[in-house]
């Protein structure tokens, strides 16, 4: 039975879609089969990553939730269909597929609107770690604590919060720890994003990792390179030399 690993942060804006999709793919990497399930439904992106264009999308997870489609009918091998671009020959000879959400302006109103059944998360997530045989499930989860947040946390074998160094995430984190513990997931992580350089990371993840009594997988830095691939590409298999790219692989160990 595969294992469920979501990744969530408090706040938007700290690169949690970015790290689960270089997660996913450094654990890939390791000959393991890795799904993702987009489940930041109001905000979707992640299958930018891959170079997956969305008018290539036939079925998302909202035709699952919605119930028109199967969840198997919603993933999509990124090892077969992005790795076909010679840009993303990184991708070959791995086992990733990718269930992304709709980016259609009708479908996400929709959602906001109407609503949806977050038990069926629940059950999908199971049903495609079944079917595709998975190792992993790494859910990209909606910044914050909602209904369908405290699910994945719930389910999850393994939760990574991501925070930059930042006294608004600081008090977010202090937050979504507690929830974690409370719901008793056995495997909590924090990752420090965005540091700038000139900090101590030694120091700086000592000091986190006392303030919340939460080990700290790793510290990524602020960095150029990184701001400059922006949604492109998945930095990390792209550039595997880059101190990013070791921290990410650290993190994924």
């Amino acid at each position: 039975m595969g294992e469920i690993i979501s990744i969530h942060s408090f706040r938007g804006g700290t690169g949690k879609s970015n790290l689960t999709a270089n997660l996913a793919t450094a654990t890939a990497m390791k000959g393991k089969r890795v799904g993702i399930v987009d489940t930041d439904i109001l905000s979707p992106g992640i299958h930018t990553l891959f170079g997956f264009d969305e008018t290539k999308i036939d079925k998302t997870l909202n035709d699952y939730l919605w119930g028109k489609a199967t969840i198997d009918k919603c993933a999509y091998p990124m090892h077969e269909t992005a790795a076909m671009e010679e840009s993303r020959g990184y991708l070959r000879g791995h086992k990733i597929w990718l269930i992304p959400s709709s980016i259609r302006t009708g479908e996400i109103t929709r959602v906001v609107r109407e609503g949806y059944d977050v038990g069926l998360l629940n059950e999908g997530f199971h049903t495609i770690i079944d079917d595709l045989e998975l190792d992993y499930l790494f859910i990209d989860t909606h910044p914050g604590i909602n209904e369908e947040t405290l699910l994945s946390i719930a389910i999850s074998a393994g939760l990574v919060i991501i925070l930059r160094p930042d006294q608004q995430d600081f008090q977010g984190t202090a937050v979504t720890v507690d929830v974690a513990q409370r719901l008793e997931v056995p495997k909590l992580r924090l990752v420090v994003n965005m540091a700038l350089p000139r900090f101590n990371f030694a120091q700086l993840k000592e000091r986190i990792s006392e303030t919340y009594e939460v080990p700290v997988a790793g510290v990524l830095p602020l960095s150029d390179d990184v701001a400059s691939n922006g949604s492109n590409h998945v930095f990390s298999a792209l550039n595997p030399d880059h101190e990013w790219s070791v921290t990410v692989r650290e993190i994924a160990q």
